[in-house]
């Protein structure tokens, strides 16, 4: 039998008709069952989590039958409680399906801690940007006798004076104290 003829004979033709309804049936199945398993239509939506202690977030979590998923701590912002949200990825409105891990971002307790770098006889013109690159604040100047003018003599921070390496928190004041060009009187 030529290949031609086998095409076109009633039997070729009504296997090709079973193969087409088969596959039909078992698609219009597969998608009944899709959408019953993954509860098509049914969603759940992100409450706003930000500023929120973790107690609370969780609370509201369960409720919405959502996943809290505790991501890094970020970089320590103050416009919010400690250990409190302040950020959620998927954002808060967002409909996602039951049980979906809504992950959050914590304030941690405080800004992470710095060390000092050692800036004993460096000019101000040259502490300044290397205080402000760190995240330090420039506290009060003041000045003494020393024959290096504008010369960093020592740092302090709330009265005491700081050593290389000492750690302070991100944002801290520190208070430089410069020579004045003077030479140091003896007496």
């Amino acid at each position: 039998m030529s290949i031609v003829k086998f095409l076109s004979s009633k039997i070729f033709l009504k296997q090709l008709l079973l193969a087409f309804v088969a596959i039909f049936v078992l698609c219009f199945i597969m998608l009944k069952w899709l959408n019953i398993t993954t509860n098509h239509g049914d969603f759940e939506t992100v409450p706003e989590l930000k500023g929120k202690s973790i107690e609370v977030a969780k609370i509201e979590l369960e409720d919405n039958n959502l996943v809290m998923q505790i991501q890094d701590s970020a970089n320590y912002n103050p416009n919010y409680p400690k250990f409190s949200v302040i950020d959620q990825d998927p954002p808060s409105g967002e409909k996602v399906k039951e049980n979906r891990k809504i992950y959050l971002t914590l304030n941690p307790s405080g800004y992470r801690k710095i060390q000092v770098p050692d800036l004993r006889e460096r000019t101000f013109r040259q502490a300044k940007p290397m205080l402000e690159a760190l995240g330090f604040n420039i506290g009060n100047i003041t000045y003494i006798d020393y024959l290096g003018k504008d010369e960093v003599v020592r740092l302090r921070f709330n009265g005491e004076t700081l050593k290389a390496g000492d750690l302070l928190p991100k944002t801290s004041k520190i208070d430089l104290v410069l020579g004045n060009g003077n030479r140091p009187s003896s007496n």
